[in-house]
């Protein structure tokens, strides 16, 4: 049984934690109690399943694995950590899923995932235990997935599912991540390791260059909440995997201000509290991060949320050694699959806080603890490898452009000087916390510099890759704010908390809330704005979201979605609605996906410089696309339809493609028509 020694926050690092024989308390390793839970590890999921409550699998899990870990002394703390080692666990044990021949079938997966929480609980004679112990801060963490959830889901209340897919298509690699997310589905496991299965579903060499994390586990929620392993209809498909993406978003915001409490550790309480975790909010809900939502970046959005998880018990590792070395390793696979790029900084990060806290290992376990990071790192880098040796260049690929999400320079420049500053304050310099917080911010801030130095030199500017990276920077500069918490002049706590107390600390702490995002997110709690201009809270990405400003150029509003026109249409498809080639590229890109033909994507890339369709175009520029209409054609190698607006278009493009091989069928659909034969195909749209 691990037993992790006490220690104050003063003290120069945390101490050892030893793994000793189980003392008399300790559960025996009794055969019966064994068969009993393994057979419940298979039974639950089974009955849960077989109900279509499939879903009640994950917070199971999340249960039993935190039941488990000795991490914190507050539920939602343990709950958190719970929910890392399980990402984790899903990654590593997706290997094993990818061969074995159920794929991501709900219950063989969730009964091995319980099989090993279970097995790892009896071998370490480990008794279930959570605490139950709440903070009043809790509401504030919760508060803020809600708030959060509140806005992004607000667009999409009393839409059908058809119309919601002009806020899925609203750029084009949601529906290259899209296509990733049904190809794992379709071939029972990572892309990379089924690679020519994976090619019929997105655009090559994606099965084997692209990390996958983010869309295996996603692939496997929706196995859970499907209760199946099946996909069912792909409008319902694309449906389901939009509100992921949204709860994955509304996930983050909540991660980094719990981070930000969890590395201000037990001293930041009261009103602090509040001022740390409502400032942390504040930029979070006014941030333009929202704009990794709308140009479709989900993986960066679940590295992101992986990287604060991993980041934030890095720094403040309250926990055994067992576990310590646990979320390390986990963690750092977690990142890597999910985006691999944020594996630098999550890799320095964990360096760093192993160097800072050696102190807790025994040297004469040594041998075990590098054969377990060898391990780990052999694991961690496998999609990394499978890449490199595909056909990923990554000395070019690192420098490629493309629409971005710029990181804020002052929050990020700031924050991780704020972060320094604390590190060094004379209270947190000598403690462990401090000084893992310190070679966190330095090394981030190393990463991030130094990246951007190389992009100059190479390019002469920083580019799409530099701000990914740098939203590491963002998350390390939000979560440091914790740290200045305690710093803060605080009322002494009273030896016994009276009411008058309480209320007087909580009217306090609604205050400083109400400060932080009055500060920060530009609310004006009702007043009017200066000279009738709106506030900085009503133009922030967030705010334009939830009032539905976001929707995709191609949806329903200028009848360029596809869905009703595909009809009685076999084989692969090119959608020309609009004179605007984008347009049509994500038309086409988004008929690809509702027939489960992703893989027609690569030839059919033409489309990008097909922009005919809508109206008549001067002969050159209509010579030229169909150029690309023919170079399409050909590399498809297959027969082709193509789906246009105007009719007159569709007749010249039909005359001259007469006697071309392979045969292109041309299909008219009238623009005053496009909305109704969707709203007989799809009723209640």
């Amino acid at each position: 049984m691990v037993r992790t020694l006490c220690v104050s926050e003063a003290s120069p690092s945390v101490k050892e934690s030893s793994v000793e024989h189980p003392s008399p308390g300790s559960p025996e390793r009794s055969l019966p109690i064994l068969a009993g839970c393994l057979f419940a590890s298979w039974a639950l999921p089974a009955a849960l399943v077989g109900t279509g409550s499939g879903v009640l699998v994950l917070p199971l899990l999340l249960l039993a694995v935190g039941s488990l870990l000795r991490v914190g002394g507050v539920l939602l703390d343990r709950l958190v950590a719970a929910a890392l080692v399980l990402a984790g666990g899903v990654l590593v044990l997706g290997l094993l899923f990818s061969f074995w021949p159920w794929g991501l079938a709900p219950v063989p997966t969730s009964g091995a995932l319980l099989t090993v929480v279970t097995l790892t609980g009896w071998l370490g004679r480990r008794t279930p235990r959570l605490p139950l112990r709440l903070r009043p801060s809790d509401l504030l963490v919760l508060g803020t997935a809600y708030g959060i959830w509140h806005y992004l889901s607000a667009p999409l209340t009393g839409k059908g599912p058809g119309w919601r897919l002009e806020f899925l298509a609203t750029a084009e690699d949601r529906l290259n991540h899209f296509s990733y997310f049904v190809g794992i589905q379709h071939v029972g496991g990572y892309n990379f390791l089924h690679q020519e299965a994976a090619k019929a579903y997105m655009m090559s060499p994606a099965e084997g260059v692209y990390p996958q994390g983010t869309h295996f586990l996603l692939a496997w929620v929706d196995s859970l909440v499907r209760s199946a392993a099946d996909l069912g209809a792909p409008l319902d498909t694309m449906n389901r995997y939009l509100l992921y993406v949204l709860a994955a978003y509304a996930l983050l915001g909540t991660a980094l201000v719990w981070a930000a409490r969890w590395i201000g550790g037990p001293r930041l309480r009261g009103w602090r509290t509040a001022a740390v975790c409502g400032t942390v909010a504040a930029l979070v809900f006014s941030s333009n991060y929202t704009h990794l939502v709308v140009h479709g970046f989900d993986s960066t959005v679940v590295g992101l949320l992986m990287v604060t998880l991993l980041v934030a018990f890095m720094v403040r590792p309250a926990m055994g050694t067992v576990e310590f070395l646990l979320v390390a390793a986990l963690g750092l696979i977690t990142v890597t699959y999910v985006y691999n790029l944020f594996g630098a900084v999550a890799g320095l990060a964990v360096v760093g806080a192993l160097v800072v806290h050696r102190r807790r290992f025994r040297r004469a376990h040594w041998p075990r603890y590098a054969l377990a990071a060898a391990v780990a790192l052999g694991i961690a880098g496998l999609p990394s490898l499978v890449s490199v040796l595909s056909e990923l260049d990554v000395a070019s690929t690192s420098n490629l452009g493309g629409p971005s999400v710029g990181a804020d320079r002052a929050i990020m420049i700031g924050g991780l000087l704020l972060g320094a500053l604390a590190a060094l304050s004379p209270s947190l310099r000598r403690t462990a916390t401090g000084q893992a917080l310190l070679v966190v911010v330095l090394a981030t801030g190393a990463a991030v510099g130094g990246f951007a130095w190389w992009q100059i030199r190479i390019i002469g500017q920083v580019s799409y890759y530099f701000e990914k990276l740098a939203g590491t920077g963002i998350v390390i500069a939000l979560v440091s704010i914790g740290a200045v918490g305690p710093l803060l002049r605080g009322t002494p706590p009273a030896r016994r908390a009276t009411l008058r107390h309480r209320i007087g600390e909580g009217l306090l702490s609604v205050l400083t809330v109400a400060v932080a995002f009055s500060l920060f997110a530009g609310v004006q709690w009702g007043m009017d704005s200066f000279k009738g201009r709106p506030s900085a809270w009503h133009d922030s990405p967030l705010a334009a979201w939830s009032r539905g400003e976001d929707w995709s150029d191609i949806g329903p509003r200028h009848g360029a979605t596809v869905m009703g026109d595909l009809d009685g249409i076999e084989g692969p498809v090119m959608v020309l609605y609009s004179n605007d080639d984008y347009k049509n590229l994500k038309s086409t890109w988004l008929a690809a996906l509702l027939c489960s033909r992703g893989g027609d994507m690569l030839p059919l890339y033409e489309t990008h410089w097909v922009n005919i369709g809508a109206a008549e175009r001067p002969e050159p520029e209509h010579r030229a696309a169909m150029e690309h209409l023919r170079k399409a054609a050909s590399e498809l190698g297959e027969p082709m339809t193509v789906v246009v607006a105007d009719p007159a278009t569709g007749d010249r493009i039909r005359r001259e493609l007469v006697g071309f091989r392979p045969r292109v069928t041309v299909v008219a659909k009238p623009g005053n028509d496009w909305v109704h034969p969707w709203a007989r195909s799809f009723p209640g749209v």
